[in-house]
């Protein structure tokens, strides 16, 4: 804001990892009638699941706009994981109401305006590429207010979906590892073989975790 932007976009990513389920982006948009961020705002990951629901009303009451949008197994399917990405984060960032003059995006690479994402997003009509100029920051969810806040909003999002598909397909325990490569899912896997809801072409079916054969970060178990 003191570079002259008004209106500012935290965006950040949870389920690129997951074996199961979408990958979803929260985006939440602030400007200088926006004070101080919630007490206990911060990465996602850092918080429990009680805590992320607390803070899940307060963020959507402080920001100006927010908005959360999913790029689904087929998707991901279809076009790869970085350009469901951008697909993700362009169908929350349709949810604002506002017009950003920045967009604030965890991490050191742009995967929201990656040009080799031209035609791929065609596929969708709902995703149009932003306009908005884009700025990478290394460990933003940790220092900035709006991107904290919007992964908070995308993992309680995402977290919330999981559970609520759990019944249909119980043996895999997603009300307990929401889609990521906890034990109980792996072993489920082996005996039953992946679902609708799995993202099927990265192969994940297997004897052991090699046989996997899934991205390393599907393996962190962003679920805590």
């Amino acid at each position: 804001m003191r570079e002259g932007h008004t209106v500012l976009v935290g965006m950040d990513e949870v389920g690129r990892g997951a074996l199961a389920g979408p990958v979803s982006v929260g985006v939440v948009a602030i400007d200088p009638t926006c004070r101080s961020a919630p007490q206990g705002v911060k990465d996602s990951k850092l918080l429990t699941q009680q805590a992320r629901e607390r803070l899940a009303p307060r963020i959507k009451r402080w920001a100006l706009g927010w908005g959360v949008g999913h790029a689904w197994p087929a998707e991901i399917d279809a076009i790869g994981i970085m350009a469901a990405l951008r697909l993700a984060g362009q169908r929350a960032l349709t949810q604002l109401a506002v017009t950003p003059d920045l967009i604030v995006l965890d991490g050191n690479h742009d995967w929201l305006t990656d040009p080799r994402s031209e035609g791929l997003l065609a596929l969708a009509e709902d995703a149009a590429p932003p306009q908005t100029p884009v700025r990478t920051m290394i460990k933003a969810d940790m220092t900035c207010s709006s991107v904290a806040a919007a992964s908070v909003l995308a993992k309680v999002t995402r977290d919330d979906h999981m559970i609520s598909i759990a019944p249909e397909h119980p043996a895999y325990s997603w009300e307990l590892n929401k889609g990521y490569a906890a034990p109980e899912h792996q072993e489920a896997l082996r005996a039953l073989g992946a679902c609708v809801h799995h993202r099927r072409s990265w192969n994940i079916t297997g004897t052991t975790d090699r046989d996997l054969s899934v991205p390393p970060e599907a393996r962190e178990m962003n679920q805590a």
